[in-house]
């Protein structure tokens, strides 16, 4: 039997397994903390099989193969984001699959006792991928057997892989105390802001902070926050006013931290593309404002917001004016110029809101405008219908593998190149910001 065989054998076992409520309820306590141990087991066997897979797709996706490598083959940017999609998982559990599933598959000698354990089915993908990233490796103050040994000695220790990580770093500076300060400067290095538009319309920052970073910013929130939780002791006129705020806690900080960026931008725009405070473009029809009736949208959001936010925002800024033609197309200007213009790239924007790439979430500033019937191998004309937003790297994936976007009225569709084995079939590219003027 081959693997394929063994494991389609596992999931039609596993199949047959009950799975209503009332045969746990049945269950005595013991019965039932049995049964989760058992359980627990067959998922870290089962997310074993995804990280070797995982390790595999990375290799066959190097990034010395090019545009010839597994991951962007089938159009994905990274292999990080092919297992994503293709298992369904989040993008942290895909980036630990393919980070465990490349030790498992070229593993350092001193990380044996790891391998050993996650292929045993006795240690958690999770625990094998924080003792790697808490134990670092080998230095010239700590060699590789004595990691070896530190590995070994954290493979049997009964904790989850948060309390791991926690201790394995903990280990190495008991091993190496020289090297704290290159560690706290690689902590540094980690540092990241991500900014995340979600389905449902509301957004989501992702700031990872090095442990200095996140003294200044835990003192802020603390300020904000610490008469909500049992602080300060004394009470004075701010804590007052903070405790008998209407607004939650989280409501609370996001608003104080929101407004010391408002003001921050408006003090020192040194760190910024252009100067001044945060612009919010607002897109909105002229019957609807005259008329005070209707909706409009905010650039790179997806819901509509009330007439009334329209017009509290435009009391703040200036507005730009889309010449559309009576069909209501935004700025054609056909066959005379090739590339589109700053006018029909806001439009582009509005309608697309980012890369329309299947799965890609840059934004509007990091794309590129691809000619959908091409410019000179199509006559493709440069207009705002025969345009659509790429990045950098699906604009040259596209062009580089053969992919092809068809046209249907408002919709847009990818298609595959010929012979692509699994073909994913035709994909909807569905924008992010679609605009609505009715």
């Amino acid at each position: 039997m081959t693997l394929l065989d063994h494991a389609n054998t596992a999931l039609d076992a596993l199949a047959r397994v009950p799975r209503d409520a009332s045969s746990l309820q049945e269950m005595t306590e013991a019965e039932l903390l049995t049964f989760t141990g058992v359980a627990s087991s067959l998922q870290r066997l089962a997310t074993t099989l995804v990280a070797l897979a995982a390790g595999d797709v990375a290799r066959r996706s190097d990034p010395g193969l090019g545009h010839d490598g597994l991951a962007q083959r089938h159009g994905h940017r990274t292999p990080q984001e092919l297992v994503r999609v293709t298992s369904g998982s989040t993008a942290r559990d895909a980036g630990q699959a393919v980070r465990v599933g490349a030790l498992l598959l070229t593993a350092e000698p001193w990380l044996a006792p790891v391998v050993a354990g996650v292929i045993d089915g006795g240690l958690s993908v999770a625990a094998a991928d924080a003792i790697t990233v808490g134990l670092g490796a080998p230095s010239p103050g700590v060699d590789a057997a004595i990691l070896g040994s530190a590995a070994a000695s954290l493979v049997d220790l009964p904790l989850d892989a948060d309390r791991l990580q926690r201790r394995a770093r903990e280990l190495r500076d008991e091993l190496d105390e020289s090297g704290v300060a290159d560690r706290e400067a690689a902590r540094r290095s980690q540092r990241s802001l991500r900014f995340t538009r979600l389905p449902d319309g509301m957004s989501l920052l992702v700031w990872r902070l090095d442990p200095e970073s996140a003294a200044v910013c835990g003192e802020i929130f603390d300020r904000a926050t610490s008469p909500r939780n049992g602080g300060p002791r004394f009470v004075d006129e701010a804590a007052t006013r903070i405790i008998q705020d209407p607004r939650t806690t989280e409501q609370l900080a996001s608003d104080v931290f929101l407004e010391l960026l408002r003001q921050g931008a408006t003090t020192d725009s040194s760190m910024l593309l252009g100067s001044g405070g945060p612009i919010v473009r607002v897109v909105v029809t002229a019957d609807a404002l005259a008329r005070r009736v209707g909706h409009g949208t905010l650039e790179g959001q997806q819901d509509r917001v009330s007439i009334e936010t329209v017009e509290r925002l435009a009391c703040g800024g200036a507005t730009v004016r889309v010449t559309v033609d009576a069909d209501g197309t935004p700025l054609d200007v056909g066959r005379e110029q090739r590339l589109f213009t700053r006018r029909q790239r806001e439009a582009l924007a509005v309608r697309d809101g980012g890369c329309r790439w299947p799965e890609c979430d840059r934004p509007p500033s990091w794309t590129e405008a691809h000619h959908i019937q091409h410019w000179q191998r199509d006559g493709g004309a440069t207009d705002v219908g025969n345009g659509i937003l790429l990045c950098r790297n699906h604009h040259l994936l596209l062009h580089n593998n053969h992919w092809e976007i068809e046209r249907d009225g408002p919709r847009y569709w990818l298609v595959p190149p010929p012979g692509l084995s699994p073909s994913p079939g035709r994909r909807l590219m569905t924008g992010r910001d679609r605009a609505d003027p009715r």
